[in-house]
């Protein structure tokens, strides 16, 4: 019997966050994270899968709005560079701006996790993953670090995670995402709800 042809070529699975929490346009935050799971796909990226659209507060507290969040599994042939370009490039068209660091915005696109791979190195993951709060909030990394530094602290990540990949590995830390979700404390877990 014949075999389906996929007109997708896809080999790397990846990890990728999702969030907005300005509208754009006659655009609902929540309308923006559904536009960008659809412009994420094309043919040399396949989308697996979507979590739920979650409401959550704002980091750092009082910064701005609070959030719509999503996680979605891909499958693609683009190395992480290009994929992260593809994003970017996905962010600008939802009127993405770039002027301040955590500032509110129409589409944050990340990508978290790129076939566990773990660069530029693990010494300069580790340098962003402990670098402390104030830090985070003025320095920009050169280069891309993946996994993404932050995973581990995010509920806003863990939780639509958890939904769509429970096993999901840390390709650091070596635990599941569901194990990284049960660390967390309930002011961590507070004010995050599906929608």
């Amino acid at each position: 019997m014949p075999q389906g042809i996929s007109r997708h070529k896809c080999d790397t699975k990846a990890v990728i966050g999702l969030g907005s929490n300005v509208a754009s346009g006659t655009f609902s935050s929540q309308e923006l994270v559904k536009g960008a799971f659809s412009a994420v796909e094309y043919d040399a990226v396949r989308l697996v899968s979507t979590s739920s659209l979650y409401a959550t507060p704002c980091i750092p507290a009082g910064a701005g709005p609070d959030y719509v969040n999503a996680v979605a599994l891909l499958e693609t042939s683009l190395s992480a560079e290009a994929l992260l370009a593809r994003l970017h490039e996905i962010e600008k068209k939802f009127d993405r701006r770039r002027e301040e660091r955590w500032a509110s915005r129409t589409l944050d696109l990340d990508l978290l996790d790129f076939g566990g791979r773990v660069a530029p190195s693990r010494e300069m993951w580790q340098r962003w993953h402990d670098l402390p709060f104030e830090q985070q909030k003025t320095l920009f990394p050169d280069d891309m670090i993946l996994p993404h530094p932050r995973i581990q602290d995010r509920a806003f990540v863990l939780v639509p995670l958890v939904e769509i990949a429970p096993d999901w590995r840390h390709p650091v830390l070596r635990r599941s995402a569901r194990e990284l979700l049960e660390e967390l404390t309930e002011d961590q877990l507070a004010g995050i709800r599906a929608i």
